[in-house]
Formats: structure tokens, sequence, C-alpha cells
């Protein structure tokens, strides 16, 4: 620890003069982790009803005066993010109205070491660091309490949270436990201070965060929340939370970006993934588990790299708009939290492991999906991706899936008001057809014809039909197509 320790310091004073004045665009680091340990990686109005993470209508106002599905709590508002993100009230202000306090603040260089920080109080943090210098905090223990209905002021700008950091200050928490058992109290968050605007640079705050627990229970209670253009790199964590709404790894408005490398994240709420985007996030080398809802889930133009990593996830009940159960959610609310454009989930190496619903499902947005090389274990159905309308609407839904050296099985969904395309390259297999017939988890026919659908093998990949299947396009050798006894037609021709 000691080593791990000096070598950051060091590090952090040669570039602190930087770090502490430079703007970088949204999803890009002030610069490389400060240690190899870290690995490597990259407002609208809203609809009818509320994201899939959004707690129901409620005490919090603000919502969308949904009906609480059953079993959930009526006193949340609407909210503006998706699984994980949202929490509570309508759209916050600005983080310049609010009144921050805490037990501790620190708000000049400083190192603490074995320290106890803990706060009970309503809307009051156990330790904020508001500071542009540099401060380390060693072997903290850190307990809040105390409920928030401050809403979108903690999910936006980290009122309540455990533990805040903002000013533009590289703070750096080595070891220690981080316990959160409150409503709207993150565990530990990174507000890069640019008031919520997507694609504005943050002020440099940046959070480096090793070998430490965090344990949250209450709703809308994120392990690890980054937001505002922060920057956030957590190595070898054991993260778990508990509430609605409090996604493990947890984003929300203004972005940021997110490096993660080891480590366990375990979610066990409605509208809790692993993994929440709304920025640019890397995890390398980690566990990650949901057990009741998506395993991870993009909103808009944001981005999800896993690399080596294992993700199970069981969604079991759908929340919100939501009306599919799946493992991989990429979508666009059109709430304000998140731009529209081309959402990224990039995953090599690794297993991913869906024990309900559709491994993937995309709507309402442009998704680039690229597997290389990942075990993929779908126990939930034989439904490989499902690209469809859903609760949203106001953007085309538009997929591809880039194969590399991927093997691939199941049944592709594409309704009739949507665009596919599959891209085999390096030796991948896909078994499998396309269908538009789409009914929702609801019960609900979503779609009765199939939509567009483009298919691309190259020399090494082969395709084998489990039915008669029918795309658009296919560009590649007929003899790469393996008939199993049925027949494809491309626009309506059979052809092999």
């Amino acid at each position: 620890m000691k080593k791990f320790l000096a070598i950051l310091m060091a590090m952090l004073l040669l570039g602190m003069a930087t770090l502490a004045g430079a703007e970088a665009p949204q999803g890009t680091p002030p610069g490389d982790p400060p240690t190899g340990d870290f690995g490597g990686g990259p407002g609208g109005t809203p609809p009818d009803g509320t994201p899939p993470g959004d707690p129901p209508s409620g005490d919090f106002g603000g919502g969308n005066g949904d009906t609480p599905p059953d079993g959930a709590p009526s006193n949340f508002g609407g909210g503006n993010g998706g699984p994980g993100g949202g929490f509570g009230g309508g759209p916050g202000g600005s983080s310049a109205d609010i009144t921050y306090t805490a037990a501790t603040e620190i708000t000049a260089a400083d190192t603490q070491t074995d320290g106890t920080y803990t706060s009970d109080t309503v809307d009051e943090s156990s330790l904020i660091i508001n500071t542009d210098a540099a401060v380390t905090i060693t072997n903290p223990i850190v307990s809040k309490t105390g409920d928030s209905n401050g809403g979108d002021n903690c999910n936006f700008y980290g009122l309540n949270a455990a533990v805040l950091v903002m000013g533009g200050s590289t703070t750096v928490i080595a070891g220690g436990t981080i316990t959160s058992d409150a409503d709207g109290a993150n565990g530990v968050f990174s507000y890069g201070g640019n008031g919520g605007q997507n694609g504005a640079a943050g002020d440099g705050t940046t959070v480096i965060i090793s070998d430490a627990t965090i344990t949250t229970t209450g709703n809308g209670s994120g392990g690890i929340m980054t937001t505002g253009g922060g920057t956030t790199y957590a190595n070898n964590l054991t993260v778990e939370t508990s509430g609605r709404s409090s996604a493990a790894i947890r984003t929300d408005r203004g972005g940021g970006t997110v490096v993660v490398d080891g480590g366990s994240y375990t979610t066990n709420g409605l509208g809790s993934p692993a993994i929440y985007s709304t920025a640019d996030i890397t995890v390398s080398n980690a566990t990650l588990t949901s057990n009741l809802s998506e395993g991870v889930c993009i909103e808009g133009k944001n981005s999800i790299t896993l690399e080596n990593c294992d993700l199970t996830s069981n969604n079991t009940q759908t929340n919100g708009n939501a009306t599919f159960l799946d493992t991989i959610m990429i979508y666009q609310s059109m709430s304000g939290d998140a731009d529209s454009g081309t959402s990224a989930f990039t995953m090599t190496g690794g297993s991913l492991t869906s024990l309900s619903g559709h491994l993937f499902h995309v709507t309402n947005t442009h998704a680039i999906i690229t597997l290389n090389g990942v075990e993929l274990i779908n126990q939930g159905s034989d439904i490989l991706l499902s690209i469809c309308a859903d609760g949203w609407n106001g953007a085309s839904n538009i997929a591809e899936l880039n194969a590399i050296n991927q093997q691939l099985m199941g049944t592709i969904l594409v309704g009739d008001d949507s665009t596919f395309t599959l891209t085999l390259t390096d030796g991948s297999t896909f078994e499998g057809t396309f269908s538009g017939e789409i009914t929702n988890a609801k019960g609900t026919e979503v779609s009765a014809e199939l939509g567009t659908v483009s298919v691309t093998l190259d020399d090494t990949s082969t395709w084998t039909l489990t039915a008669d299947t029918y795309v658009t396009e296919f560009t590649g050798s007929l003899e790469n197509v393996i008939s199993n006894g049925y027949t494809l037609y491309v626009n309506g021709t059979a052809v092999h």
C-alpha cells in the first residue's frame, strides 16, 4: 500500500498544475491513469411514462404520474435516468443552487489516515472534498444515514452522498469501508462541475479509489457515481447495492469518464444494473452481477467497454417504461440525461450470462455492438438480440452487431420499424435465424413482420440456418451459408 501511494503521489505532484486547470471533452480522461493497475480503455421533453430504472411518481414530484408497479415504493418521483440512473424528483437545477453540508469538509490539500466520517443528517454528506488541490484519504471508515428528498440534486450533483469529491480535486482513496444506508446517498461521487451539460468539459475533478469496500442499501444510491464531466479510476473494489435505481457503477447527467480494473460489483435492486452509462465507461478484469435487473444499460450517445469481465444478469421484472426482459439494454429515453447519437457496447473476452430474457435489447437509438471472443451463455431464452419499439419514441431503432472470432447462437428479432446489420469476421459463426414476430414480456404484440436485415460474412466465417430465413441484403459467399435443410431468401428471392 505504501508503495502504491508513493507512486500515485509522485505522479500527481508532477501533473497537478495541469490537472487542476485542464478541461477535457466529455469521455476523454485528463491523462493516463496514475498507475498501470487501472487498465486501459478508451434536454428534451420526456415522452409519456418513465425510463425503466426510474421509480414511479410520488411525493418527490417531477415524475410522470405513472402508477407504481407492484411492490414499488410510492414516494419516489419519476426522475430522468434509466435503469440505475434515475431517482426521484423532476429536472434538477444547478449545483450552484445547492447548499452542500458535510460532517467533515476538506477545502485544501490534505492527507488523512484511519479517519472516521459519519453523518445521520438529511442532505448532509459524511465527507465532502471541495478543492482544486490533491487530497489523499487512506483506510477511511465512512458511514452515511439520513434519507434525502433531493431527487435529481442527488443524481446530478452529489447531494447527500457518503463521499462527494468536487471543485477540481484529484482525490486518492486507498482502502477502507464506505457504507450508505439512506435514500439518495451514493457511495463515492465524482462531480466534474459542468452543471449537468452533456458534452461539456469538466473541471478536472478526479477520484482514484482502490481496495475499498462500498455498500449501499437505499434507493437511488449507487456504488461509485460520476457526473458533470467528472473522472473516476477504480481498482479492485468490492461494491454491493441493494436499493432501487442503484447501479454499482453509475453515471448520470453531464457524463464523464470511468475506468475500472478488477473487483466485484453486485446489485440486488429493481432498476439497478451492474453498470449504468450516460458516460464513457471501461471495465476490465471484473466480476459484474445483477440479481434482479439488466446487467448493463447504455443511454444515448455513450459507451461501455468490457475487457475480460464475467457478467451475469437475472432480469426477472420489468420496470418503468421497459416492456422487455434483457441483459444488455441500449436505449434513449429522450429525458435529457444523455445526448442522442450512436451508442456503443464493446466486449472482448470474458463471459456474458443471461439468466432471464433476451441477451441484447436495442430500442430508440442507433447501437453498435462489438463482440470479440466472448463466451455467451443465454439460459433465459433463445433470443440473441431484439431490436424493436419499446416504451420510448423519438428516434429510430438501428442496431449493428459486429462479431470477431465470435460464436453466436439464437434468434435475432428485428421489428418492422427497425434496421439491423450483422457482420461476421475472423472465424465467427452464427447458428440462427431472423424473425419479425415479436411479443414483449407483458404479452403485447410489438411487431408482426421482419424489418430491414443485412448480413455480411467474410471468407472465414459461417452462418448455419435454423429455419427458412429472409434478409434484405446478403454479402459474402453462399458457400459459407450452411442451409441445414432450410432456405435463405434475399430480398424475396430464394438463393440457397
